[in-house]
């Protein structure tokens, strides 16, 4: 069989081999039920429909009803689907329990920590995710964000918009120190962007980036002189028991009064609680969250703070994330059902 070749960002997605391509017509084709929740699959076009349909995937988009919840529809159809394209639902041994043709949850982005992996492990559903799919789409988000949170244009526009003219004092990204946890795809975009800016970058991860390094000059510090140096600071890192709470009382304490916070990593880094008081009382200057540990709609602390922007885990919201997220997403699901090992795997089927 002949592979298919897509590239995202113009860069030809891995070297393996994906024996998706079927010929049409071919009476032998398997066919399969997917369901797909991922609420913005294939918007921006239609390779990833073509795909699905070209590898005898019959497709069920659930969503969300007055009538009907997208969980209780899910409920509904799980026990016939042979693979699902899932959205940011929860599947906890409950639901997995009902799922008796399952071969895998192919998420529709890069977290899956709201999927019970063991029991899928044990049911022997295999998990993919999309990684590298959004990542100039989030890194472009959080450069927004650091610049709508130092300049409070958010702020400025919301007074426009009752008729007033506030003018607040902001601080500016030229030349300043940014530092970056997690210098990933998505962190490494943002550090490649503020350069820019011809800031100064400070760098915190585990693994070193040496791109980084040798092309713009980054130095990788510990987390301490990230937090005490930067006048910026992007979040980029998972969400595991260490950086749970990462950001809390004591590190706010430790930050510059004109500090500006940017997470669009996940929710729970950040102590919200700790951070409504740090912007309160002027430990730092300003944040802005595209997560948070409630989600959405937020109706916590931050809500009604000026200094602080929120958004609704928007970092994907662009065509080009769309259809890479999708095609990737589709070519995960495909590879797993035709019996392939599929390198996004976050688990693996059993023999």
């Amino acid at each position: 069989m002949s592979s298919i070749k897509h590239t995202i960002n113009g860069t030809f997605i891995g070297t393996r081999k994906l024996h998706l391509e079927l010929q049409k017509g071919n009476k032998y084709m398997q066919s399969f039920l997917v369901l797909v929740t991922a609420r913005s699959f294939g918007n921006a076009d239609k390779k990833a429909w073509e795909l699905l349909s070209a590898h005898g995937c019959e497709v069920r988009h659930l969503k969300a009803t007055e009538q009907e919840s997208l969980e209780a529809q899910l409920d509904r159809h799980i026990a016939v689907a042979d693979g699902i394209i899932a959205g940011l639902e929860m599947y906890d041994r409950q639901l997995l329990s009902k799922a008796e043709r399952l071969k895998v949850i192919s998420r529709y982005g890069v977290g899956y920590d709201a999927i019970d992996l063991a029991y899928a492990q044990e049911r022997n559903i295999v998990v993919t995710i999309t990684p590298g799919a959004n990542g100039d789409s989030v890194s472009d988000l959080a450069v927004a964000l650091m610049l709508s949170a130092a300049r409070h244009v958010p702020y400025m526009h919301q007074q426009m918009q009752k008729g007033e003219s506030q003018r607040p004092t902001g601080v500016e990204m030229w030349h300043k120190t940014l530092g970056v946890l997690g210098t990933g795809r998505i962190g490494a975009g943002v550090v490649k962007r503020c350069r820019g800016f011809e800031m100064d970058v400070l760098c915190h991860d585990m693994y070193e980036n040496e791109e980084l390094k040798e092309r713009y000059g980054v130095r990788y510090v510990d987390f301490d002189t990230l937090v005490r140096s930067s006048d910026f600071i992007s979040i980029h890192t998972p969400l595991t028991q260490e950086t749970s709470n990462l950001f809390n009382a004591e590190v706010f304490a430790k930050m510059k009064k004109r500090a500006v916070l940017v997470n669009t990593a996940r929710g729970g880094i950040i102590n919200e609680e700790d951070l409504a008081v740090a912007l309160q009382e002027g430990q730092i200057g300003a944040a802005a969250l595209d997560v948070t540990l409630m989600g959405t709609p937020y109706q916590g602390p931050l809500a009604s703070l000026a200094n602080c922007i929120l958004t609704p885990h928007a970092g994907a919201a662009t065509y080009e994330a769309s259809s890479n997220m999708s095609l990737m997403a589709s070519q995960n699901l495909v590879e797993v059902l035709e019996g392939h090992l599929c390198v996004n795997g976050v688990n693996r089927a059993m023999p």
